[in-house]
């Protein structure tokens, strides 16, 4: 299990995050912060450990909760990336890396 404790908060608060995936069929995340944006091939989150990438084929939301930071997906997932944002020039370019790849995709079907 990992923690994250934010040093922007006055009172100790401890978040986890935890990702577990059954069978490249089902992930159950913990810790998210937001649904940036989610396709049945493609789902960015962001979480309490950074920004989360999850590509795959017939991605489906199985459920979210909010308030408890709980994300399920479901669909055969090809891979799961982090993007962290302590990480200078990689965190700045970031989204223009996810558009550039889904306009390669487009040009070049998988």
């Amino acid at each position: 299990m990992s923690q994250y404790n934010d040093p922007g908060t006055t009172k100790s608060s401890t978040v986890e995050h935890d990702v577990i995936m059954r069978g490249r069929k089902l992930l159950d995340i913990t810790g998210v912060k937001q649904v940036e944006s989610f396709d049945n091939e493609e789902f960015i989150l962001e979480t309490v450990m950074g920004f989360l990438s999850i590509r795959g084929q017939n991605l489906q939301m199985k459920n979210l909760d909010v308030e408890k930071g709980i994300v399920s997906i479901k669909g055969k997932v090809f891979d799961l990336v982090y993007v962290d944002e302590q990480s200078g020039d990689k965190a700045k370019g970031f989204f223009s890396k996810i558009f550039r790849w889904r306009y390669l995709r487009n040009l070049w079907p998988c």
